[in-house]
């Protein structure tokens, strides 16, 4: 028997949906971080380096970039250079603490751009030549973080057998 995930609007309006449809996949990531120790989190787990750390840190520039910088709000400087793949990787001298903490401030302000702006909002990201709706990346965002949630779970069981979407009662 399959348990309702808590929170989804399963009648809800589209914006509530599809920021719900996120946030449940953005619980995903953090909950493949649970109760592994640092080396855990930063071990390379395949031949490209993939980590769950580093895959953490990707999500958090990449809502501040699809959601912040496209629609002309503030971002935090990147101390990275996600142009060149750092955002992927996990320096020695980033802590745990510092990503996640990251991951949550990007989060929390990508959610005041989805909270403010109407799902037509078009604006223009930095990297791209078109302009986009705030509805568009929503459903990019959603892609994203399934995407890499789902490479995470891969990450997870091979580190410690854990699977699964989400936490069971």
């Amino acid at each position: 028997m399959t348990v309702p995930e808590a929170g989804m609007p399963y009648a809800g309006g589209e914006k509530e949906s599809l920021h719900a449809s996120l946030d449940r996949h953005r619980d995903a990531v953090l909950w493949k971080l649970e109760g592994l120790d640092d080396e855990q989190l930063r071990r390379p787990m395949t031949p490209s380096g993939t980590n769950l750390l580093g895959l953490v840190k990707h999500l958090g520039s990449v809502e501040y970039g699809w959601f912040c910088e496209t629609f002309g709000r503030a971002a935090e400087p990147l101390w990275f250079d996600p142009y060149k793949d750092e955002d992927m990787t996990v320096a020695p001298g980033e802590t745990t603490a510092r990503i996640v903490d990251f991951y949550g401030r990007a989060r929390a302000a990508a959610d005041r751009v989805i909270t403010e702006l109407p799902l037509d909002t078009l604006g223009k990201a930095p990297w791209r030549d078109h302009k986009v709706s705030l509805r568009w990346v929503l459903i990019h965002m959603i892609e994203d973080t399934s995407r890499h949630a789902g490479h995470m779970d891969i990450v997870r069981e091979l580190i410690d057998g854990a699977t699964g979407d989400h936490r069971r009662p």
